[in-house]
C-alpha cells in the first residue's frame, strides 16, 4: 500500500508544469490561434484531470509531455464545436420543437447574413430622415397576406398572447371555453399566461361542450375580452361541440367586446391545396371578424421564431403602445428572416421548392423510395452482420402541436439487430460525427425519410 502511495506521488511530481506545456510545439500552435489566457486555462484543467485520475487509480497512469499536450488540443477542439450542433432529423417529426422547428428558406438565410453584417433601416425612415417603426419591415406583406388592418411582431407566440391580453383586458376578465384551456410544450398553459397578463380567467362551458349562450351569460361589466384558442395540440372526439368564431364575433360586436383568437400554428395558406390536412388560415379568421389574431412564425409559416399579432388597427395600436412591447420585441435578424419568408409567400412561383417546411410536408413516396434504394445497401455494408434493414410504410407528424390527430404517410428505414436493443442502435447513430436522430417504435429503430434528401445523410460518420 505504501509503495502504491509513493508511486502516485512520483507520478504527480513528474507531471510537467503549466509553463512547460505552454512551450511544447502542440500547445504553441494553439497559442497562435487562441488567446493565451484561454489556452492556459485549458492546460490547467487538463493537468487537474490527470492528477485526479492518478489519485483515483490503483494502476499507474503514465503520460508523456506530448501526450498531455495532445489532451489539451483535444479539449480545445471539443470546445470549438458550437453548442448548437447540427443533426440529421430522421425522427419523422417535421416541426420538431427540440430541434428548432422550421428550417429557414435560403432567401431568409441570405437576408440574415446581409442584415447582420451592415447597418440597416431597422427604425429609420429614409424619406423623412427620422425615426421609423421596426414593424414596418414586415407590415406590408403581413397586411396583404392576412387582410388585417395592422400588425406587430414579438419574440414568440406565448409573448404575443401575453401582450395582447394585457393590452386588451388588464384588470378585467377574459372569457374562454373550458375546452380550450390548453397546455402545450414547455408547460405553456393558457390559464397561467392569462394570470401573468393581469387578466382574470372566466372559463365557461364544459370540457367537451361549450355553447354561445355560455359566453353570453358570463358577460359582465368586467368582461374585457372574448378569447378563442385553437386547440392545436389535442382534439376532443365524440360528444362535443365548440363555439364557431363567427358566433363569437357576433356576440362581441353586439356587446362591444373585442374578440381575440390564438391560432398558434400560423398557416398563411390553405394546406389542403397540397394534399395536407386543413388548418385554420389566418386570413380566413380575420375575414370572419376576429379583432386580434396571434400565431407563430416558426411553425407552419416556415419562418423564424416570432409571435405575430394582426387585427383591427385600434387594438393593434393599443398593443404597440404597451410598455411590454419593447421588452418582447424582436431584433433585426428575426425581422430580416421573417420579411424574406413573407416575400416568398407573396412572390415566389414555386413556394414548395422555396420553403423547406412545405418541401418536407409534401414529399412524395417515390422521392423517399429513391433515397431508400440508395441508403439500404450502403447501411447494410456499414453495419455488417446481425443487422436486418428494410424499408417500411410509416406515419410522420407535422409536430409542434400542429394537427395532432393528423399524420402524414411516410417511408422509413427499419433497423433491427439479433442481439442489440433498438436503444443501443439509436445510440450508435447519435454518436455519428453528424448525429442521426431516428425514433423507436414497437422494438424497432426507424429512420424516417421524409426529411432526408441525400443518401449520405444517413451514413455513419466516424
Amino acid at each position: 500500500m505504501e509503495q502504491i502511495h509513493e508511486t502516485k506521488h512520483a507520478q504527480l511530481r513528474a507531471l510537467p508544469s503549466v509553463e512547460k506545456l505552454l512551450s511544447t510545439p502542440t500547445v504553441g500552435h494553439l497559442l497562435q490561434r487562441y488567446n493565451r489566457s484561454y489556452i492556459t486555462d485549458k492546460v490547467r484543467e487538463t493537468l487537474m484531470a490527470i492528477r485526479q485520475e492518478i489519485r483515483a487509480n490503483a494502476t499507474p497512469v503514465t503520460l508523456s509531455e506530448s501526450e498531455i499536450a495532445g489532451h489539451v488540443a483535444s479539449a480545445v477542439a471539443q470546445e470549438d464545436r458550437s453548442p448548437l450542433q447540427s443533426v440529421i432529423n430522421a425522427t419523422g417529426t417535421v416541426l420538431h420543437t427540440n430541434l428548432g422547428r422550421a428550417l429557414l428558406a435560403k432567401a431568409a438565410l441570405d437576408e440574415i447574413v446581409r442584415v447582420g453584417g451592415s447597418p440597416v433601416t431597422l427604425e429609420y425612415d429614409l424619406s423623412e430622415a427620422g425615426r421609423g417603426d421596426r414593424d414596418d419591415v414586415v407590415a406590408d406583406d403581413l397586411l396583404a397576406l392576412t387582410g388585417a388592418e395592422a400588425v406587430t411582431v414579438v419574440n414568440n407566440n406565448a409573448a404575443a398572447v401575453l401582450l395582447a391580453l394585457n393590452s386588451l383586458a388588464e384588470g378585467k376578465e377574459g372569457i374562454v371555453s373550458r375546452g380550450e384551456l390548453i397546455e402545450i410544450g414547455g408547460s405553456f398553459r393558457i390559464p397561467d399566461v392569462m394570470r401573468k397578463s393581469g387578466v382574470t380567467l372566466h372559463e365557461v362551458g364544459t370540457t367537451n361542450r361549450t355553447r354561445i349562450s355560455d359566453y353570453a351569460d358570463a358577460i359582465t361589466p368586467q368582461t374585457g375580452v372574448l378569447l378563442k384558442v385553437h386547440p392545436s395540440n389535442y382534439r376532443i372526439i365524440g360528444f362535443s361541440s365548440a363555439v364557431d368564431l363567427n358566433e363569437l364575433v357576433g356576440l362581441g360586436r353586439e356587446r362591444q367586446i373585442p374578440v381575440m383568437e390564438d391560432l398558434g400554428a400560423g398557416a398563411l395558406i390553405d394546406l389542403s391545396a397540397f394534399g395536407l390536412p386543413k388548418e385554420p388560415v389566418v386570413a380566413e379568421r380575420i375575414a370572419t371578424g376576429a379583432d386580434v389574431v396571434t400565431f407563430s412564425g416558426d411553425k407552419l409559416l416556415g419562418g423564424p421564431q416570432a409571435g405575430i399579432i394582426v387585427g383591427r388597427k385600434e387594438y393593434i395600436t393599443r398593443i404597440k403602445k404597451n410598455p411590454l412591447k419593447r421588452a418582447l420585441r424582436v431584433g433585426k435578424l428575426t425581422l430580416a428572416a421573417l420579411s424574406a419568408t413573407l416575400r416568398l409567400y407573396r412572390r415566389d412561383p414555386d413556394l414548395v421548392a422555396a420553403l423547406p417546411t412545405l418541401r418536407w410536408l409534401t414529399r412524395s413516396r417515390a422521392e423517399m423510395d429513391t433515397i431508400a434504394a440508395q441508403v439500404v445497401p450502403l447501411l447494410q455494408q456499414q453495419l455488417g452482420d446481425g443487422f436486418t434493414i428494410t424499408v417500411e410504410d410509416t406515419k410522420a407528424q407535422i409536430g409542434s402541436g400542429t394537427l395532432p390527430e393528423e399524420e402524414i404517410s411516410s417511408r422509413a428505414i427499419a433497423i433491427r439487430h439479433t442481439k442489440l436493443s433498438p436503444e443501443k442502435v439509436a445510440v450508435r447513430f447519435r454518436a455519428s460525427d453528424s448525429p442521426i436522430l431516428g425514433r423507436i417504435h414497437d422494438g424497432t429503430f426507424f429512420l424516417d425519410l421524409r426529411g432526408i434528401f441525400a443518401a449520405e445523410e444517413l451514413l455513419l460518420q466516424p
